[in-house]
């Protein structure tokens, strides 16, 4: 147990590519600061942060700036952005989430349904950056093996010990004593 304990406390590193519009945000420094390999880029979406390593993709927004601009705007920059990443994430930024930033994420629920986009709602920049770094850490190899074989082990585990999964067995097996077959 204490060598898995170990092992979870390696520091994680990855390359992260930035769109260049962040170059002087603070997410890009606090990134930097954590020791993530940061290359900005002009090609990928303004605002977008991507995980290379993993694919995983996250389109950085302010509640306030979404509400200074038309909807079509908004939500025709989030299109652009799903349409070029599988495994997106819109991270909409708000000191506090009223009823107003909660309409505005509901509305972009409703226009996205279905498609690829989750939106995870942020106070600051801190908060954002542990959720893409959990995020990005957990589907990366060998971390997503890691989770997978954890989640099988738990499967077993609850069905082996399940009060329901020990009826089932025991009516299957008092209905196959009257089965003449």
């Amino acid at each position: 147990m204490a060598e898995s304990a170990g092992k979870e406390n390696i520091k994680w590193m990855t390359t992260i590519i930035i769109s260049s519009s962040l170059k002087n945000c603070e997410v890009a420094t606090v990134l930097e600061n954590r020791s993530h390999k940061v290359r900005y880029s002009d090609s990928v979406e303004n605002g977008s942060i991507v995980f290379s390593v993993t694919g995983v993709a996250f389109l950085l927004m302010d509640a306030k700036e979404c509400f200074m601009s038309t909807e079509e705007i908004v939500l025709a920059k989030i299109e652009k952005f799903i349409n070029i990443h599988r495994n997106s994430f819109l991270v909409l930024s708000a000191a506090l989430h009223g009823p107003e930033e909660w309409k505005l994420m509901f509305r972009i629920q409703q226009r996205f349904l279905g498609s690829n986009l989750r939106i995870l709602p942020v106070h600051n920049t801190v908060n954002a950056i542990n959720l893409m770094c959990t995020i990005a850490k957990i589907t990366a190899k060998p971390h997503i093996d890691s989770i997978c074989c954890r989640m099988i082990t738990t499967k077993a585990y609850i069905i082996e010990q399940s009060p329901v999964w020990k009826t089932l067995q025991k009516i299957k097996l008092s209905s196959d004593s009257f089965n003449p077959n």
